[in-house]
């Protein structure tokens, strides 16, 4: 297996996916910066003799609480985010070493009144070991969970700042100053994943205006089919029914009834006709004007130019050119996740080139000839009219098309 392109991979990412790996990161640094202040304070620790015992505790709790809460962040956004997990055991685990920790440093550093004071070194690391643990229970939890849950922690290393010899006072002091580092991180933490959630919606919500753009087109085509055909067909069941009737009875009248039955089924396929060949029949300002409403809607920069001279141009070829546009802002929405669009229409020559080029296209390489289904169908439009459809390289993150036309 060849090595991973990080750029490559990066690129083939959706922006949804590309936010999540941004703030999943961003709660992760939380959890990492942290450790390289504490190993510097650590070793420094180390060396007064008073403290030896309790940076050494310090240096490993650090280390193992760490990896504890990279992987309680991983599963509390998981979780946030309605995806299977088991958040509740890390961070379960991710408490109890941070707690024991608390408690380990605290008793094993030095007593009040027989070394060293203990409150340089203990109190700030319990401080920090429990505002960097709250931040996966911010996020894995409710509000209303999360904050029993924080105050319980507090009050589970209370009882070892006493032990320990730090005041009441000094010990009330830090705890309060916790506290509020613990609400600070608690609030960050959600913020993050409630952004993330919201991204995650919105690109929900962008692919179900995609399908409902798609289903009420459908749903006008099968109205306008009904409306045609509704009133013919039942006209058709009730003279065939009559005629049936007349025959079983001997009566002349049969074949004229039969005699409408076909002329009414004649008339139906004429009109059926004609509601198929307006629907397929795309007016070149008309889609226009459609694709940039419907790209605005979806929050997509469109800039369209027709130039002077669309008027002037074949009804064939601006009705296979408004397809074009048709198709192309579909697949804009479909298969991009375009911010700006631009649409224009040119003459060389005897022919007409329309060029429509849109970013936001992810990594995945783009067949050139067009290998999707709504290309190749373009590219049958366009050769019953001479014309031809391509698909040029248009650098990075971007996706080109070109369709010409004789005139």
């Amino acid at each position: 297996m060849g090595v991973v392109n990080p750029v490559r991979k990066w690129r083939g990412y959706s922006k949804p996916q590309r936010s999540e790996l941004y703030l999943r990161w961003s709660l992760y640094l939380m959890a990492l910066a942290p450790l390289p202040i504490s190993l510097v304070s650590n070793v420094s620790a180390a060396k007064d003799p008073g403290y030896a015992d309790a940076a050494r505790v310090a240096t490993v709790i650090g280390l193992v609480l760490t990896l504890t809460t990279l992987r309680a962040y991983r599963t509390s956004l998981d979780h946030y985010l309605k995806r299977p997990s088991d958040h509740l055991r890390w961070l379960a685990l991710n408490g109890g070493v941070a707690v024991a920790g608390c408690w380990a440093v605290l008793l094993l550093g030095p007593q009040a009144g027989t070394g060293p004071d203990p409150v340089p070194f203990s109190a700030p690391f319990a401080s920090t070991v429990l505002f960097s643990a709250f931040g996966p229970v911010a996020v894995g939890l409710s509000p209303r969970r999360s904050a029993p849950a924080g105050l319980a922690g507090l009050l589970a290393v209370a009882p070892a700042m006493l032990l320990a010899g730090i005041g009441p006072a000094t010990a009330c002091g830090a705890l309060t100053f916790t506290a509020l580092a613990m609400a600070f991180v608690g609030c960050s933490c959600r913020s993050f994943a409630w952004m993330q959630s919201v991204v995650w919606e919105l690109d929900a919500a962008r692919e179900a205006q995609a399908r409902l753009a798609v289903a009420e087109e459908r749903l006008r085509f099968s109205r306008d089919l009904h409306d045609v055909m509704g009133r013919n067909l039942t006209t058709i069941a009730l003279k065939s029914e009559l005629a049936v009737q007349l025959a079983r009875r001997g009566r002349p009248e049969a074949a004229e009834q039969m005699a409408e039955v076909q002329k009414i089924a004649q008339e139906s396929q004429r009109e059926v006709r004609d509601v198929v060949r307006g629907y397929r029949t795309a007016d070149l300002h008309a889609e226009a004007i459609g694709a940039r409403a419907v790209l605005r809607s979806a929050d997509v920069h469109c800039e369209i130019d027709l130039g002077e001279d669309a008027d002037r141009l074949p009804p064939a070829v601006q009705s296979v050119l408004g397809w074009v546009i048709r198709e192309a802002t579909t697949n804009v929405l479909r298969h991009s996740e375009a911010g700006h669009c631009a649409i224009r229409l040119s003459r060389a020559g005897d022919r007409a080139v329309l060029e429509l080029e849109n970013d936001g296209v992810p990594a995945v390489p783009i067949p050139s000839q067009g290998s999707g289904t709504g290309l190749r169908g373009l590219r049958e439009r366009l050769a019953a009219h001479e014309g031809e459809l391509s698909v040029p390289d248009a650098g990075p993150g971007r996706f080109r098309l070109l369709a010409t036309v004789p005139l």
